[in-house]
Order: C-alpha cells, then structure tokens, then sequence
C-alpha cells in the first residue's frame, strides 16, 4: 500500500500503537501530538489521508480539520474518545470524511483507511450534467455558469453518484456503500451532513433543495434543478 498517513494524536500510548499498528498494515506514518505540530506537518505536504484526534493541546482537532479543508481535500479520519455526538457532526461539518470512535480496534481503523483511501480514487468519465451544474469526475471539478464550486471529496463523490444515476432512489444504506465502501461500519449521519453540507453549496435555496431531494421515508435522488 505505502501510502503516507499523518497521525496526530496526543495521547503517547495510543499514538505508538496505532502508528506501530497502520505501519504493520502498510501504511508510512508521521505522527504529530498536538494540533499546531500536525497542521504544521501537514503542510510540509505528500500525505494521502490525515487521522484527526478531536481533543488535542494547542489547536484542537476541530480548528484542525478546518485549517486543512480550506487547502486540501485530503481524506481526513476524526478520533472521538467522547460518547456525545456533537464532535462527531460538528467534524463532518467541517468537512471530515469519516470518524472512529475510542477505544477502536485497530482492523476497523485500517478498514476506515483503505475505504476513505479507495473513495479519493475518482476514476475517469465522461462530463456529467445537473441542471446548470457541470461535473468532470476525472478532474475532481464542478462549475456553474464556468465557475467552479469548491467541495469536499465526500461532498463530491455524492453528487457523482447521484448525476450517474438519475432516476434511482438512493437509501442511506445503499449511498454508505457506493460513497463511503461500508456494508455495516457506517453511520447514517454521515449521509445526512454530507447531503445537508452539499445542498448548502449546489442549491440556490438548501431550505427547499431542487437537486438533492428527499425521498421521505426512504433516502435521496436526484431532482431536475
């Protein structure tokens, strides 16, 4: 695999195993153990995907994920020791693609990995169109009127998704595993944020969206525009 992973983690124990544990696995990791060390780390660049703890001294994993999204659409793993779910949408509003909850075995990590890894992977295709939108999934890129729209790559794989096909009503179930590679690790917040997050920038009103609707009692399809 020898992708290169950036691990920031203040916790000295759990950052030796984990590292120990992703570079059994195949992984080339960096650790940081605190916020203002990882972003700095981060920017020296070549990383595939970050691995975020929330709560971390100087600058906390939240401003963290922040800083990162507003340059890069690296895949980024959140860390939550906290049973409370607020970290958790909060992060997945900035813009995190994923999060594990501690104490995590170290295979389900590694499988969030590789997932979050193959989904960054967009394969080439034609040119798809949603209303006045334009999406070039080979070029990672969406524009309107010539105007390209920033979004994150989960953000971005789901608009895909559902521009591939038009007519389908997509469960939550169904998008976790065409978008994020689960059958059973995922959560279905992670739908409802990627889409609330989307429609904020594709809609003209996100309050009453055209393109990404809701199909009550069932999931999401695309709309007209």
């Amino acid at each position: 695999m020898d992708e290169r992973v950036l691990l920031v983690e203040d916790d000295p124990s759990i950052r030796e195993v984990t590292a120990l544990g992703l570079e059994g696995a195949g992984f080339r990791v960096t650790t940081a153990a605190d916020g203002r060390e990882g972003l700095a780390r981060f920017r020296e660049g070549g990383f595939a995907l970050v691995v975020l703890d929330v709560m971390l001294p100087e600058l906390d994993g939240l401003e963290v994920c922040r800083a990162i999204r507003a340059e890069s659409r690296v895949p980024i793993v959140m860390l939550s020791a906290r049973s409370d779910t607020v970290d958790v949408v909060v992060g997945l509003e900035l813009g995190a693609d994923d999060y594990v909850t501690k104490p995590f075995e170290l295979p389900e990590l590694v499988a969030r990995l590789r997932a979050a890894l193959r989904r960054a992977a967009v394969p080439d295709e034609p040119v798809l169109r949603v209303g006045d939108l334009e999406i070039e999934p080979g070029a990672f890129t969406v524009r309107r009127g010539g105007e390209e729209i920033g979004l994150t790559a989960t953000e971005f794989r789901l608009l895909v998704e559902l521009a591939r096909r038009p007519r389908q009503v997509f469960t939550r179930e169904l998008l976790l595993q065409r978008v994020w590679g689960y059958d059973f690790l995922g959560d279905s917040r992670l739908v409802d944020v990627a889409v609330q997050r989307l429609r904020g920038k594709i809609e003209d009103d996100p309050r009453e969206p055209k393109l990404v609707v809701t199909v009550r009692g069932v999931g999401y399809r695309l709309g007209s525009g």
